[in-house]
């Protein structure tokens, strides 16, 4: 009984400590991704490089990427201009 409970307590520490994946959510365009020295963490809530460059340079390792996830405004349909039909007067 002692081995299972020791074996299941071991089987949960390794996975609370196993890495996880980074994952890059759609929420901005522009994501700092942060090397942490376990992990790689993308934080993506950035409008443009330019807003996310401060972020890196304030002692962050790591640089600015477009996010990957990231799903734009749909486009407005263009509107197409009328074709007026010319009416012959004879």
């Amino acid at each position: 009984m002692t081995r299972m409970i020791s074996a299941i307590g071991l089987a949960m520490l390794a996975m609370a400590f196993a890495p996880r994946p980074a994952l890059a959510s759609g929420t901005a365009p522009w994501c700092a991704v942060i090397n942490t020295g376990f992990d790689v963490y993308w934080d993506c809530q950035y409008r443009s490089s330019d807003e996310c460059y401060p972020h890196i340079l304030a002692g962050n390792r790591g640089f600015c990427n477009p996010n990957p996830a990231y799903v734009g405004p749909a486009e407005p349909p263009r509107k197409r201009a009328a074709r007026h039909r010319r009416v012959r007067h004879d």
